[in-house]
């Protein structure tokens, strides 16, 4: 498999190490990550793990996913911890954690002022740290080159620091487009849509870049998805992108999909669903008692955090990738 392939040559860790998010059984299916811990019933979505995978960053979201806070757990004696408000985090809506494989910087978007004092922004910004001790330095705008008047979402970063964004800003090919901004000099330069058949008259958010950049992982709304918004997947061959495919029904639902991620070491696929598993009928009359726990469980259509083996994502002949 070529996605397979392409993802040995970044490994970061080996494949026989355990982590926080090893199981002892094949994920052929999807599965819900951190159930009562971390996926609730609650609005929880877009994790972003530690490179050694002992720290997770996600997002607690309002119901109606207008308000989005991040939270942070952390993995210790075989469990995860209950998570708490990062502590960056919990006053304005803070969205897309990102932390790069080498664990120096962490990516999120706000829509903080970027003065201090003045009043929220009607746009989301990508906002960037750097480690410092056992946690991160404060929050950094990244600024007007990186930043527009419009939304900037989901940036996710290569290994050679190249940044890949959604934005909704001027002059795209739809209403939101891809975008990255290549390192020169120790600087960010000008971001560049990164085109067809990436960026199209359709809306196009969250990409996640392969660290050698080999392949992209992306959030779109198109007409022929499945549900309200799918995950794709696409090559890029001698500087050119694949048409985008659609990860299938295994991974997309009629429901809302997001975040596209991949473990630190490799071995797993995690995303975020609004998919439920609460039938429209059930096999006998609920107690109230029942109700309630099926309502506010995981599957109860809010979003909750998934993960699967990467090697589930089918082969690119058996997609139609060309």
């Amino acid at each position: 498999m070529l996605l397979i392939i392409a993802l040995s040559t970044f490994l970061l860790e080996q494949a026989t190490a355990q982590h926080s998010y090893d199981v002892d059984r094949p994920l052929s299916e999807p599965s819900i990550f951190g159930r009562g811990v971390i996926s609730t019933g609650d609005s929880e979505s877009h994790p972003a793990f530690t490179p050694d995978g002992k720290t997770l960053y996600f997002l607690k979201n309002s119901p109606a996913f207008n308000f989005w806070t991040i939270c942070v757990s952390h993995f210790h004696a075989g469990k995860w911890s209950a998570p708490e408000i990062a502590p960056f985090s919990g006053r304005y809506s803070d969205a897309d954690p990102f932390i790069t494989a080498d664990g120096s910087k962490f990516f999120f978007i706000s829509n903080r002022p970027a003065v201090k004092d003045e009043s929220a922004r009607d746009d989301m910004d990508i906002w960037m740290m750097s480690k410092e001790g056992s946690g991160w330095s404060p929050p950094v705008n990244a600024g007007p080159l990186l930043n527009s008047r419009g939304n900037e979402w989901y940036p996710t970063v290569a290994a050679d620091g190249t940044l890949y964004f959604g934005s909704d800003r001027e002059g795209g090919f739809g209403q939101t487009d891809i975008y990255r901004s290549r390192i020169v000099d120790g600087t960010y330069i000008k971001p560049e849509n990164i085109g067809a058949p990436i960026s199209t008259k359709a809306d196009e958010y969250e990409p996640f870049i392969a660290p050698d950049q080999s392949f992209l992982l992306l959030m779109a709304i198109r007409p022929e998805g499945k549900g309200r918004s799918d995950l794709y997947l696409s090559y890029q061959r001698n500087g050119k992108w694949t048409s985008p495919v659609n990860l299938g029904d295994k991974i997309n639902s009629p429901a809302a999909e997001y975040s596209p991620k991949i473990s630190p070491d490799g071995r797993y696929f995690f995303w975020s669903s609004a998919r439920t598993t609460i039938r429209p009928a059930q096999d006998k009359k609920l107690s109230l008692e029942q109700l309630t726990t099926m309502i506010r469980s995981p599957g109860n259509g809010l979003l909750d955090i998934y993960y699967i083996n990467f090697s589930e994502l089918s082969p690119p002949e058996e997609r139609g990738i060309k």
